[in-house]
């Protein structure tokens, strides 16, 4: 897997909206974060304008973002927001500069079509909160992604939650993002070989049959047998029918995984969650899950 080299001081990272529209108001806390993190902004020109519930048309959103993988002096491309959209351009973006300008590709959510797709041609990327309400966020989740960018020793520690737990340890690279976005991507160019890795997932504003429904649709597809282990992160504002499916989410994904034997753990914070840490995909981690509480620690500093 490669990995972009980490940041430093002077560097510049870029912020463009792959999805739905976000004016330049609210990309204020994210651009202060970073100015204090001693690097330069550059906003894209797809921060603005609106094209009924999208950051401007397709062809603009996939220029702002073609213009930031290939910017020679960019290190960081940071999604704005997500929402829905990054699929509608995904087919029609030419990555092949990141050979001569490697680049961390930053966000979460409808951004997990970046990470898979790039994840597939050999790169590592960063699952971490956009710039949208990044202040709303704990103090932890913007730490989180400057450590994580600029190469500093990072582990990220939480106690488990729910009842189904499996301990265990594993060491390989965490894939993965939002669970109905990996679901959309199945059959793909942009879908996702997880033999051998650690599975992460999330979710949001979802109705329990469709977790049964893609957690089942990733079983039948390969993608949970063989893993090395399965992080879950937020599963958040779950809804259900007036006849209820049966169990919550946590029950729902512990039923697809129940009889494989890598470890499993819930509670991540990771995800549509106040507390949302930075997790590198695509870099080795060492994973450790004891009955009570959950380790993930990063090995691959250095980069390209």
């Amino acid at each position: 897997m490669r990995q972009p080299r980490y940041l430093s001081p002077g560097d510049t990272v870029a912020v463009v909206a792959t999805a739905r529209s976000v004016d330049h108001n609210a990309m204020e806390d994210a651009v202060k974060y970073l100015r204090h993190w001693g690097f330069k902004v550059l906003l894209g020109k797809s921060i603005g304008p609106v094209h009924h519930q999208f950051a401007g048309t397709d062809q603009a959103r996939t220029e702002d973002l073609q213009w930031a993988i290939d910017h020679p002096d960019i290190k960081a491309i940071w999604c704005a927001r997500g929402g829905y959209g990054t699929i509608r351009i995904i087919d029609a973006l030419d990555f092949s500069t990141l050979e001569r300008h490697p680049k961390w590709v930053v966000g979460y959510s409808d951004i997990t079509v970046l990470h898979n797709h790039l994840h597939g041609m050999n790169w590592a990327t960063l699952h971490a909160q956009m710039p949208l309400e990044l202040g709303a966020k704990t103090p932890l989740t913007a730490t989180s992604i400057r450590e994580a960018l600029t190469g500093q020793p990072y582990h990220i520690n939480y106690a488990n939650q729910g009842r189904h737990t499996r301990a265990g340890k594993a060491e390989a690279m965490v894939v993965g993002g939002n669970l109905s976005i990996l679901y959309s991507l199945c059959g793909s160019a942009s879908s996702i070989d997880t033999q051998g890795k650690i599975l992460f997932i999330e979710d949001l504003d979802e109705y329990l049959y469709h977790i049964d429904r893609m957690m089942m649709s990733l079983k039948r597809n390969g993608m949970l047998s063989g893993l090395a282990g399965l992080v879950v992160g937020g599963f958040t504002d779950m809804k259900d029918h007036s006849i209820p499916f049966g169990g919550q989410a946590m029950d729902i994904i512990w039923s697809a995984v129940k009889n494989y034997d890598y470890p499993v753990s819930f509670g991540a914070p990771m995800g549509h969650l106040p507390d949302n840490r930075a997790l590198p995909l695509g870099v080795p981690c060492l994973l450790e899950v004891s009955l009570q509480s959950t380790s993930l620690a990063f090995r691959g500093h250095g980069g390209t």
